[in-house]
């Protein structure tokens, strides 16, 4: 079984602080590994070490019985040895060669031989989508074909590990939904074991079996998209995955339900409150509705504010909400009326209602 694993993992570069820093993890075999996290937090870094476009400093790099990278034993292969394939953000096509140039490339890199090559890069052109494109070159394509070429290309170098480094930042909103699921599907086709590298919560989630949120050099959290959307280990984590509401509980009457919140603002909860003083909680602005359209058979909580900022979305209204002294809360309250009301619900004090199956707590 080739998992791909990697052991106290470190590069530095001159003159600044540790790009990464200790990562150690283990992939299993035909996984969807995704490394999610805000620029200059160390995924790009990581991935490129796994390629061999950098020498880290410290750690182990081993895919199945090949060891990619060993520092303490001086060991680093060659790039073109590792047998992998990688789809980069820029494509990086050659201009000067066809399509089915571009994509054999590789594989004429490693001697194989013409014919063969050739039929390998077809049949990779094939599965995604542009039997036919191999005479053309890169600029008769469209953004969205040209990223095709490089998946192709990947394709057929790998030989059970595929890297991604941000495939999709350059294409427009609707390609990049069609292309996100592609690459899963061919992910799946060929049974790769694949890393993907992205900053996009939503493109993390949808094509991945496994989530690592990095920050700063450093591994934040590990788990299944589920665990990384629902259940973030601590703030920073759940701030990244959208809860934009993280207030601090001041005060709690288990009798009544009643949290008072640090800084001002009162939340009357429904169902039983377990031990939340000291801590935070965390929810996201479309969770919250107003409380008259709340569930009476589901526990949630109510507070009562002023919105001090209305923003219309189209379907919904982003309001900002005064709930006490210095505390706002943000929502998002949906709107089926379609009708624009740039100022609608603005200066009005209103009761909200926050299911609390989607509150958690943070130490």
């Amino acid at each position: 079984m080739r998992s791909l694993v990697i052991e106290g993992l470190g590069k530095r570069y001159a003159g600044s602080p540790f790009a990464v820093q200790d990562i150690t993890l283990e992939l299993s075999e035909g996984s969807f590994t995704t490394l999610l996290g805000p620029s200059g937090c160390g995924k790009t870094t990581t991935l490129r070490c796994l390629a061999g476009l950098e020498v880290p400093d410290t750690g182990r790099i081993r895919f199945g019985d090949q060891v990619f990278v060993d520092v303490d034993k001086g060991m680093n292969l060659a790039p073109h040895r590792r047998n992998l394939g990688m789809v980069f953000q820029s494509y990086a096509l050659w201009p000067n060669r066809t399509v089915l140039g571009n994509v054999a490339y590789p594989l004429r890199l490693r001697r194989v031989a013409r014919g063969e090559a050739e039929r390998r890069a077809s049949d990779a052109l094939t599965a995604v989508g542009l039997a036919g494109f191999g005479r053309r070159y890169p600029h008769e394509l469209s953004g969205g074909q040209q990223q095709r070429v490089a998946l192709a290309r990947g394709l057929v170098s790998a030989s059970g590990l595929l890297l991604f480094d941000e495939p999709l930042s350059n294409l427009d909103a609707r390609l990049r939904l069609q292309m996100r699921t592609e690459i899963r599907r061919l992910h799946d086709e060929f049974g790769y074991s694949s890393v993907y590298v992205t900053h996009d919560q939503e493109e993390a989630l949808a094509v991945s079996d496994h989530v690592i949120v990095m920050n700063r050099g450093r591994i934040e959290q590990s788990g299944t998209p589920h665990e990384i959307f629902a259940q973030p280990k601590n703030e920073w984590v759940a701030d990244f995955v959208g809860f934009d509401n993280i207030l601090t509980v001041d005060e709690v009457d288990y009798e009544t339900g009643r949290i008072t919140l640090e800084g001002g603002g009162v939340l009357q909860t429904t169902g039983g409150v377990r031990s939340v003083k000291g801590n935070k909680l965390a929810f996201r602005s479309r969770d919250i509705v107003l409380a008259k359209y709340a569930h009476a058979d589901q526990p949630h909580g109510t507070f009562t504010g002023r919105v001090t900022a209305s923003s219309y979305l189209g379907d919904a209204y982003r309001l900002e909400i005064a709930v006490g002294g210095g505390t706002t809360v943000v929502a998002n309250i949906p709107d089926s009326t379609r009708e624009h009301q740039q100022e609608k619900y603005l200066g009005d004090t209103l009761e909200f209602a926050l299911p609390q199956v989607g509150t958690i707590v943070l130490d």
